[in-house]
C-alpha cells in the first residue's frame, strides 16, 4: 500500500523514444502499488525539456523518484533539483556535470555506431523565428543500434514512430547537477550501441552513483524491465531512510 510519504515514480524518456518505451517497466510498478507518471518529453532543448519536466514534478504532491533514459538522463540531470525530488536513476544515460553539455561529455570517448546512421532535418522555429535541426535515426538501422534485444516487429515500430531530438540540445550546458545533492543509481547497458558504455560509466562514477551493469541494448527497460524495476524499487525503497 502506498502512503501520502510514498514517492512517485515518474519516468522521462530520451531521444527517438516517447513514454512507451516503459511498457514493460510501468506494470511492474503498478503493481507495487506505486504512483507512475510518465510524460512526454518535447524534445526540444535541454534548458527546455528541463523546466517542462520539473513543471510536472512541482505538480505532484509529495516526494518524487526521477528516472531518466538516456538523453532523459540530461533532462533529470537539470530538473531533478526540484525540492520534492528525493531520488535520481539513470538508464543507459548521461549523467551531466554542471557546465558540461551531451556533446562534451559524449565527445571524450569513441563514438558509437548511433553517430553514422543519424539524420538531420530542418523544422521550424516556434514563432516563426527561422530554422532549427531535428536529428533521428536511419529508419532501416535503428533497430539493430538502438534495439538488437528487442522483439524485432516492435523494434520496426519503434523506429517508424521514433520522436527526433533538437540538434541544439546537443551543445545546452546543463546549468546544475541534481546528483550532486541527491542519491543517484545508475544503469549500464553493457552492450548499447546507441551510447558508448564507458560514457555511462563515466558519468555514474564520477557521481558517486550506485551502479549496476546489464548485457543489454541501449533499450534496457524493454528488454529487461525486471531488473530496471528492481533498481527503481531500490531507490524508492531509499527515499524511506
Amino acid at each position: 500500500m502506498t502512503t501520502r510519504d510514498t514517492p512517485t515514480v515518474v519516468l522521462v524518456h530520451g531521444a527517438f523514444a516517447d513514454a512507451s518505451s516503459f511498457a514493460e517497466v510501468i506494470p511492474e510498478l503498478l503493481a507495487d502499488g506505486l504512483e507512475v507518471v510518465a510524460p512526454a518529453v518535447p524534445n526540444r532543448s535541454l534548458t527546455g525539456d528541463a523546466a517542462y519536466l520539473a513543471s510536472v514534478v512541482r505538480r505532484i504532491p509529495g516526494p518524487v523518484v526521477l528516472v531518466g533514459h538516456s538523453y532523459g538522463g540530461a533532462v533529470i540531470t537539470v530538473a531533478g533539483t526540484e525540492e520534492n525530488v528525493e531520488a535520481l536513476v539513470y538508464l543507459a544515460g548521461y549523467a551531466l556535470e554542471e557546465g558540461e553539455s551531451l556533446g562534451e561529455l559524449q565527445g571524450r570517448f569513441p563514438d558509437s555506431d548511433l553517430a553514422s546512421a543519424l539524420v538531420y532535418a530542418p523544422f521550424p522555429l516556434e514563432g516563426g523565428d527561422g530554422e532549427g535541426t531535428d536529428v533521428s535515426v536511419e529508419v532501416d538501422r535503428l533497430p539493430a543500434i538502438f534495439a538488437a534485444d528487442v522483439d524485432p516487429g516492435l523494434a520496426r515500430v519503434l523506429a517508424v514512430s521514433q520522436r527526433p531530438l533538437a540538434a541544439a540540445a546537443f551543445g545546452e550546458a546543463a546549468p546544475t547537477a541534481a546528483w550532486r545533492t541527491k542519491p543517484s543509481w545508475g544503469v549500464v547497458a553493457t552492450a548499447d550501441r546507441t551510447l558508448n558504455p564507458e560514457v555511462q560509466r563515466f558519468g555514474y562514477q564520477r557521481a558517486g552513483m550506485t551502479t549496476v551493469e546489464v548485457d543489454s541494448s541501449h533499450l534496457v527497460m524493454l528488454s529487461h524491465p525486471g531488473r530496471v524495476a528492481d533498481v527503481i524499487r531500490e531507490a524508492v525503497r531509499s527515499t524511506a531512510n
